[in-house]
């Protein structure tokens, strides 16, 4: 027989944040759990609201189901003394096994006979184990920000207010925080009241009952399509913004969708101006024309029915005309004063305490901007615009609309930038070098935005190292990894052929010729080299190449990244090709042997035998060619220049002995494998692959 089993938790009013992460938990705790007692179910569900989470499970069996398990223990020699009597191990290993010494017995594995125990454990009632069941998956939530209550030590989500344990009709009894679990439950907080549960399959609609939709996925899709039928009737549609509409739909228990107005005399804001209060801030979905444009109407969704709703619609707007009457306010007086006037007065941010102001950061940020057109060899009027972009960067920091509304930064850069004269990659460069913010953002598409992008990240980079700041498994307060991934992706986009060492040197000095005092440079290099190069080793496996492959390019070392990258490409591809196979032998066989070489140039006249003077010569004709295409990336042609040596090497193992108590014959024949390391090498560290 099985029945339905509901445990829920009611609590004060959750941030929405929380949900996502509780759903999940309560899902993968649950089902382990109830794997590891061994008891069957059909299907088990998840529930929450902004005031309670639940796990409904359907058809929970009533009883454990029956266990046997065949137990190895210790080898028979240990198991038995000379005089065939059970030694302490075996008798350890029954007592630890909970059976009769006597009903030990033997059995074979891999040919070594072993003493074995045969375990049983009849299943006991499911009702006696859900109590515990029940606190472990209270007690093992985990949550960003847990607080205390009352004068208890226990920390939750907020404070828990009433539970529910059903099993059946029978309600589970435990008592936790002082409270006693039973079948009692609330209602929407205004529209709803006490609501007793006589049967976890009655939940769903018992809740409706009482004005709580208590499936999230139900709630989000009612959501969803109460905002779509309102933007049709305004004559508009609405993007489906998943994160908002995710924070919505868990931030209400019943949902009514109204559709607001915006005064006309906003709408000549820029539209990040007019949405970005929108949704940051009130959590409005703003409503569009087929084209895109932006239409003088808004919606939200009310945590209630539609009682009143023109006053809750009027409210809203009030609300919403306040914001939009600042940023009116401030769009004009930010507009008295060109941007660039605005660059002297970072000097009062300070960016941080170790490092100094803005004003010094935007210093650096268009020293380093410059450096890197300069490795790419750009010309000095693309310098100029980097140089420029850079400098006016931050600028919008001090203004009256960031200040306010800081989601708007480098937004509102950009459009003062061009109402103050600016050129458009200029304005274009402001908006794109915070890009990526998040995993998954654009990456920046202009020269501008791209080099100051990169100038912004690594300067806060290298100056975090700099004063003793790294990332740890846990902890990355200032982003780092997000910003270093950042870089790794613009280069890898771009095709920048970028030496990270010189960028480190050069962010370094900026910082030093401010006096800003950094740890020695010598201190933090190999850690940025490895932090660059973690970041760059996940891209490549996200791509999908193995992990064998990517150790192999890394060990030749990241300084350039799309260098390495595009290596990296070229060997996975190779690899799969059958000749490869006696490539990656005779590589492994010089390296090895190459070892043992005193480091000295190879001396050709040494050599004696025809098949050592055939390689000699087949990489002398070859090595100019082979460094060129190095030195342009042209790693496969330079792939299949090495190839061509293949035969000669498998001709000399054949031919020759290199280890020959000649010793001035076996350094030159090592001198030659280690020039055949050097070649066959080219696009990785072969000894490494699987």
């Amino acid at each position: 027989m099985a029945k339905d089993f509901l445990l829920e938790i009611g609590t004060e009013e959750i941030p929405a944040k929380f949900a996502p992460g509780v759903i999940t938990q309560l899902q993968e705790q649950a089902q382990k759990r109830l794997q590891e007692l061994r008891l069957e179910y059909a299907e088990l569900k998840v529930y929450t609201t902004p005031r309670r989470f639940a796990v409904l499970i359907q058809g929970l069996s009533e009883k454990q189901t029956d266990f046997t398990a065949e137990v190895k223990g210790p080898a028979v020699k240990a198991a038995y003394d000379a005089e065939g009597n059970l030694t302490k191990a075996a008798e350890g290993f029954a007592r630890g096994q909970g059976v009769n010494p006597k009903d030990l017995y033997t059995q074979e594995l891999n040919g070594v006979p072993y003493v074995y125990a045969r375990k049983s454990e009849i299943g006991q009632p499911t009702q006696e184990l859900l109590p515990k069941f029940c606190l472990d998956l209270i007690t093992g939530l985990h949550f960003p920000k847990p607080m205390r209550w009352a004068d208890l030590e226990f920390r939750f989500a907020r404070p828990i207010r009433w539970i529910v344990a059903l099993f059946g009709t029978e309600v589970i009894p435990f008592e936790f925080v002082g409270l006693e679990s039973g079948k009692s439950s609330r209602g929407h907080r205004t529209l709803g009241g006490p609501v007793t549960i006589e049967n976890p399959a009655e939940y769903s609609e018992k809740m409706r009952e009482v004005f709580v939709i208590a499936d999230p996925e139900e709630r989000r899709t009612i959501v969803w399509k109460q905002i779509q039928e309102l933007a049709q009737k305004a004559g508009g549609l609405v993007d489906e913004d998943e994160d908002l509409l995710e924070e919505v739909s868990h931030i209400l228990e019943y949902p009514t969708a109204l559709l607001g107005e915006v005064a006309e005399k906003y709408m000549h804001l820029p539209e990040p101006v007019i949405t970005t209060p929108m949704k940051e801030h009130q959590r409005y979905f703003p409503v569009r024309d087929q084209s895109g444009e932006l239409l003088p109407y808004f919606i939200t969704v009310r945590n209630g029915d539609d009682y009143a709703l023109d006053k809750v619609k009027a409210g809203n707007e009030k609300v919403l005309k306040a914001r939009l009457e600042d940023a009116a306010f401030y769009y004009r007086e930010d507009q008295k004063v060109p941007l660039v006037d605005l660059v002297e007065r970072l000097e009062k941010i300070t960016y941080h305490e170790k490092l100094g102001t803005v004003r010094q950061r935007v210093e650096r940020m268009s020293s380093l901007s410059s450096a890197i057109v300069e490795q790419l060899g750009m010309g000095s009027e693309k310098k100029a615009l980097v140089e420029r972009t850079a400098l006016l960067a931050k600028a919008d920091l001090v203004t009256l609309m960031v200040y306010d509304f800081p989601e708007l930064q480098g937004i509102m850069g950009a459009k003062y930038a061009g109402l103050s004269g600016e050129e458009e990659e200029v304005c274009t460069g402001i908006l794109e070098h915070y890009q990526p913010r998040f995993a998954g953002d654009e990456l920046p598409k202009s020269l501008t935005g791209r080099a100051v992008s990169i100038a912004d990240k690594l300067d806060a980079i290298v100056g975090s190292f700099g004063i003793g700041i790294q990332p740890t498994g846990s902890q990355d307060p200032y982003a780092l990894r997000r910003q270093a991934q950042g870089i790794v992706g613009i280069l890898l986009e771009t095709g920048w052929d970028l030496s990270l060492e010189k960028l480190f040197s050069e962010a370094y000095e900026n910082f030093i010729r401010q006096g800003v005092k950094l740890l020695p440079l010598a201190d933090i290099l190999t850690a940025l080299q490895d932090f660059f190069q973690q970041r760059l080793r996940f891209v490549l496996q996200e791509q999908g190449l193995r992990y064998d492959t990517v150790d192999a390019v890394l060990a030749q070392g990241s300084d350039q990244i799309t260098r390495t990258a595009k290596k990296a490409h070229i060997l996975a591809e190779k690899r799969e090709d059958p000749e490869f196979v006696p490539y990656s032998q005779a590589y492994v066989r010089c390296l090895n042997l190459s070892k043992k070489a005193v480091p000295q140039a190879l001396d050709t006249k040494v050599l004696v035998d025809p098949a050592e003077i055939a390689l000699a010569e087949a990489i002398s004709l070859r090595k100019e060619r082979f460094d060129n295409l190095v030195q342009m990336a042209e790693y496969e042609k330079a792939y299949n220049v090495a190839a061509e040596l293949v035969a000669h090497i498998e001709a000399l193992f054949q031919a020759v002995m290199i280890m020959v108590e000649d010793e001035q014959l076996k350094q030159a024949r090592l001198a030659l494998l280690s020039e055949c390391v050097e070649i066959l090498g080219c696009i990785g560290e072969l000894s490494l692959l699987a």
